[in-house]
């Protein structure tokens, strides 16, 4: 076109473009012959035709007196494309006002932030902490932002920076300041129904992975509540659920009673957290919830070392108010780094770490935690636990469980010094000598392999006997050493060889110095130490050590003494080594147990002797899984002992033995023979007449076992006789029974049986093709 003709075309655009509804009319003009049918949609998928319109609506016309005064008329205007109701030019017109913000935010930062993404989040704006609110002039409930208008701006806000994706520094800086009050608005509609808990949830995840990793940690410790640098929902708003599935944020209403405040607080906070974590959840790719966790660590290293430097002004005289109010600061903060830290634990921690990197630095908070407050006190038990198992996770990195190369190690060399304060300071003797062993064992890149760090791995992580003892070079590791000072150690306890050497053989099993030794750390008052020497001596008796054969009840005793242990690390490794002790020898061992299950030792409490008899059988059940078929010789013991257990006093032991009876019935199969009368008599009295709905409850999952272990076979020899009685028994169960979990397991068992029967009623027709001979 002529010079004259473009001129007067764009003087006209711009003309129209400055007046009252300028910009939706040179969108739909630039865009018209697109409306509806194929043409729309094809229009919508032309991007490059969207952002030209864009562009254009960004760049000043001349005719303009300044670029303030354009600002200020057409970014309004640009907004409300962003809530076209027409579904057929929605796409373009939103397409049209992301690209005219984007480009705007990149060419005028200070005038679009004025008045584009300002103007974009008001309503956030409006009841985050940082505000100024002039509550006093507003009753409790009155509505600050109301339901529609906040669902419209987290729905722009998506439209904005998740679709838009331009992670300027700009965007990311404008939208931190709301980012609180969009996670309240989550965690709020995640314990609601509510379709804006989608698009906060995005627009939490897109900040978080766009923005720098020490921008996306100091934000997490903000919605955590550990910093300011997040301002949050103001704390005399609360959000309401609104009419229309959404929320609205209104005037919170004061609570008289003390308690329901406290309780209201209390489960605001838990929800926050739980939030928080389901979060998490979704960026362990990237490594953030890993980075998170280790920081979590640290701070509750760094908080516990200042609450013990502080004196406690509360049992001090003299303490000022200023004084209490910080320690009680300190003591808040310190319960929430807690709670974060159990919850990160129980939600995010099977894939938290993700290179060896962020391992590193988890084992590296432990390691300066123990090395700034050694184990003492009420809580050396649990801190003395956790420092073996991060111990033995070096052990068992070490070990052949990652595969590390040269630039690993250069990372694991970093633990170097803390192992080495830890091998000189520690109180316990033979936590100071893993760690100098692992000390050794990075700094020689495993080529150096003291002996103990094979049974730390197995025994602290509770690998499987057998299946990892290896030393990190690949020899066998020897028993634990005896405590001993640091640097006093033998040519037997360290074996050191040229990388890629073989291992040297082991020769005669264990020495009968070293089974008294684990017999003797089988006693250790610590728990991590107690079992570990447990499961050396179960691998021991895998493996057919002569001398753990010869001494077999021995270990039998020290194992059954070891369950009744509190611990759960040391009583599950006690099962675990009588298990493996009675698959090996049952015929010598069962006996034993059988004795110990039905007649619980003398001069314990009734609940102690009940725990008792639960774990013996756990065991009882592990020796029959591993015997299979030839658990048939010892059925009637076992049976025996299971229904004696149905009729103890203690109705949780009473439960145990009938799950534990459902499951052997369901491994015995057509092997039960006769001895299914007495298991139909005992389970029907029970359904029937038992007290506590837990004990019904097993009674009845015991003929669900039944049934499922015979599938098929059930109208044939071993049930025919009973199998009118148990439907009877369900029947009843089904329509008199108050327990609704018993009534499912009733339900199942009759669909089992229901099954099971029109299989044999009703068999399935077969097409066959036979070929007769005519004579």
């Amino acid at each position: 076109a002529p010079a004259w003709l473009r001129r007067l075309c764009g003087h006209l655009l711009s003309e129209r473009l400055l007046r009252p509804g300028g910009v939706q009319a040179v969108v739909r003009g630039v865009l018209e012959g697109t409306d509806g049918g194929a043409g729309a949609e094809a229009a919508a998928l032309d991007w490059r035709k969207c952002d030209a319109v864009g562009k254009i609506l960004a760049a000043c016309p001349q005719q303009c007196l300044s670029l303030e005064d354009y600002y200020r008329q057409v970014c309004p205007q640009i907004l409300d494309l962003l809530h076209i109701e027409d579904k057929v030019a929605a796409r373009q017109f939103q397409r049209v006002a992301t690209t005219t913000l984007l480009t705007m935010a990149r060419e005028q930062p200070q005038l679009a932030e004025r008045h584009l993404l300002q103007p974009l989040l008001a309503p956030l704006l409006r009841c985050s902490e940082a505000a100024e609110l002039a509550l006093e002039d507003l009753t409790a409930g009155a509505v600050l932002v109301p339901e529609a208008e906040l669902g419209s701006c987290v729905e722009d806000v998506l439209k904005v920076y998740v679709v838009g994706n331009d992670s300027s520094s700009l965007l990311l800086g404008s939208l931190q300041p709301v980012l609180g009050v969009v996670f309240s608005l989550y965690s709020f509609a995640k314990q609601n129904v509510s379709y804006l808990r989608s698009p906060c949830q995005d627009i939490l995840l897109w900040f978080l992975e766009k923005a720098e990793r020490e921008q996306s940690l100091a934000v997490l410790e903000g919605l955590a509540r550990l910093s300011s640098h997040v301002p949050t929902l103001h704390p005399q708003c609360q959000l309401r659920v609104g009419s229309d599935g959404g929320a609205a944020i209104v005037v919170e209403e004061t609570i008289s009673d003390e308690d329901e405040a406290l309780y209201q607080k209390i489960s605001l906070e838990q929800c926050h957290v739980e939030s928080l974590v389901e979060l998490l959840s979704h960026c362990q790719k990237s490594g953030l919830a890993g980075d998170f966790f280790i920081h979590c660590l640290k701070e509750l290293t760094q908080v516990a070392a200042e609450d013990e430097a502080a004196p406690n002004p509360a049992v001090e005289p003299g303490g000022s108010l200023l004084e209490l109010e910080q320690y009680q600061a300190r003591q808040g903060r310190k319960l929430l780094v807690l709670q974060l830290v159990a919850a990160l634990c129980e939600g995010v921690s099977d894939t938290v770490f993700t290179d060896i990197v962020q391992v590193q630095e988890f084992l590296a908070a432990v390691l300066q935690r123990a090395c700034a407050q050694p184990a003492r006190g009420p809580g050396a038990a649990a801190e003395a636990q956790t420092l073996a198992m991060a111990m033995g996770l070096v052990a068992a990195v070490l070990g052949g469980a990652v595969q590390l190369k040269s630039s690993d190690f250069a990372v694991l060399k970093r633990l170097v010094p803390l192992l080495e304060e830890l091998s000189r300071t520690y109180p316990e003797p033979l936590t100071q000598e893993l760690a100098s062993d692992l000390r050794i064992a990075i700094c020689t890149h495993g080529a150096c392999s003291p002996g103990s760090l094979g049974a730390a791995a197995g025994g602290l992580l509770g690998r499987k006997p057998g299946t990892a003892a290896q030393s990190p070079a690949g020899g066998a590791p020897g028993p634990p050493a005896p405590p001993s000072a640091p640097g006093e150690r033998s040519k037997e306890q360290s074996t050191c060889r040229e990388p890629g050497a073989p291992a040297a053989p082991r020769a005669g099993g264990l020495a009968p110095a070293g089974l008294q030794e684990l017999l003797l750390s089988a006693y250790d008052p610590q728990p991590p130490s107690r079992a570990a020497a447990l499961r050396r001596l179960a691998s021991l008796v895998t493996q057919r050590d002569p001398e753990a054969i010869r001494l077999q009840e021995k270990l039998l005793q020290v194992f059954l003494e070891n369950v009744q242990h509190e611990d759960a690390f040391v009583y599950l490794s006690a099962i675990q080594g009588i298990a493996l002790l009675s698959s090996e020898y049952p015929q010598r061992i069962l006996p034993v147990l059988l004795a110990q299950y039905e007649c619980p030792a003398q001069g314990t409490e009734d609940t102690m002797a009940a725990v008792t008899r639960m774990k013996l059988g756990e065991v009882l059940m592990r020796v029959t899984r591993a015997l299979g078929d030839m658990v048939f010789q010892h059925r009637e013991l076992l049976i025996r002992a299971f229904l004696r257990g149905a009729r103890d006093p203690d109705g949780a032991l009473r439960a145990s033995s009938l799950s534990n009876l459902g499951e052997l019935c369901q491994h015995l199969g057509f092997q039960l023979g006769s001895i299914i009368q007495e298991v139909t008599c005992c389970v029907t009295a029970i359904a029937r007449t038992d007290p506590e709905a837990e004990v019904r409850r097993a009674a009845v999952h015991v003929v669900v076992l039944l049934l499922r272990g015979l599938s098929e076979k059930v109208t044939e020899v071993v049930l025919r006789d009973v199998l009118r009685d148990l439907y009877r028994l369900l029947k009843h169960v089904a329509a008199a029974e108050r327990d609704a979990a018993t009534v499912l397991h009733a339900q199942l068992a009759l669909e089992e049986l229901d099954t099971a029967v029109r299989r044999v009623l009703f068999p399935p027709q077969t097409l066959e093709k036979k070929i007769v001979v005519l004579p």
